[in-house]
């Protein structure tokens, strides 16, 4: 391919890929826009930017904050998804560890059932579980971090028992000559080494957690909110008359935490990815 060649072929690529990155865009531009407007407007001028007649300021902001019980809910799902994430990367990490280190029928069989735990779909599992969580007493805001331990697992033993596998084992192996016990072993050595695909263990769960309503909903139902059911509920008004401008502004500060999230952590997230499914 000639040098004139490549460069077309990268600058359509660059167009295509920009193009996209727009249209991804476009949903949450229009929630932004939409949430200084008039209740009464944004459904009749959905894609119009605010005027001297629509736009409201912050008052869909302060409407929804005071009926939705924003910042308990906020607090609630901050701790939930903090909780839940810093558990999932200790547990899963050790228990992929394990997997990989020790070779037999065992952790052969339970590496292959976290693998299959992916692919079962949610709404498969969702009566039983919300029966035995009831059960076990875990239909609070403490329980539904094992809970969300459980779900998170597959995905998370996956990934880090693919970068386990490109640990030399001689590593470890001085470490124990070195007096290190099974614990200090991967605490001291072993786990430092998997913090790229921790940090997008930790990323990828977080987004999910944060932005998860069936579960919280099945779970905590409408007692101990987290901020997707506390906005869904509070927005709905009677005979499906729907507060529209408070929703939409809900909306864009329940997002703000994550997208500083995730802008913060990104450059993680291929390298990790990469890592977790390539290597080994």
């Amino acid at each position: 391919m000639t040098a004139g060649a490549k460069k077309s072929t990268n600058i359509i690529i660059t167009v295509i890929l920009s193009a996209l990155a727009v249209l991804f865009m476009v949903p949450m531009i229009l929630v932004l826009i939409n949430s200084f407007k008039s209740k009464l407007y944004i459904s009749s001028e959905p894609f119009a930017f605010p005027n001297s007649e629509t736009f409201v300021g912050f008052e869909n902001y302060l409407n929804g904050l005071k009926s939705s019980g924003f910042l308990a809910a906020f607090g609630r799902s901050l701790f939930i998804t903090v909780a839940s994430v810093i558990l999932i990367v200790v547990c899963t990490s050790m228990t992929s560890w394990y997997l990989i280190r020790v070779k037999n029928k065992l952790t052969k069989g339970l590496y292959y059932a976290f693998v299959f735990s992916m692919i079962v779909p949610f709404q498969m599992v969702m009566f039983t579980m919300t029966y035995i969580v009831g059960k076990l007493n875990l239909n609070n805001v403490l329980g539904i971090v094992f809970v969300y331990l459980g779900f998170g697992a597959g995905l998370s033993v996956f990934m880090l028992s693919g970068f386990v596998k490109s640990i030399p084992l001689e590593i470890e192996e001085a470490a124990t000559i070195d007096g290190c016990n099974p614990l200090q072993c991967f605490f001291r050595v072993v786990f430092p080494i998997l913090k790229p695909t921790a940090i997008t263990v930790a990323i990828l769960n977080a987004m999910w957690i944060w932005n998860d309503y069936l579960l919280p909903y099945l779970i905590l139902g409408t007692g101990n909110k987290t901020i997707p059911v506390a906005i869904q509920i509070a927005m709905q008004g009677a005979y499906g008359d729907t507060d529209m401008g408070g929703f939409m502004a809900m909306l864009v500060l329940a997002i703000i935490p994550i997208i500083v999230f995730y802008l913060l952590c990104q450059k993680h997230i291929i390298k990790g990815v990469i890592a977790g499914a390539v290597k080994g």
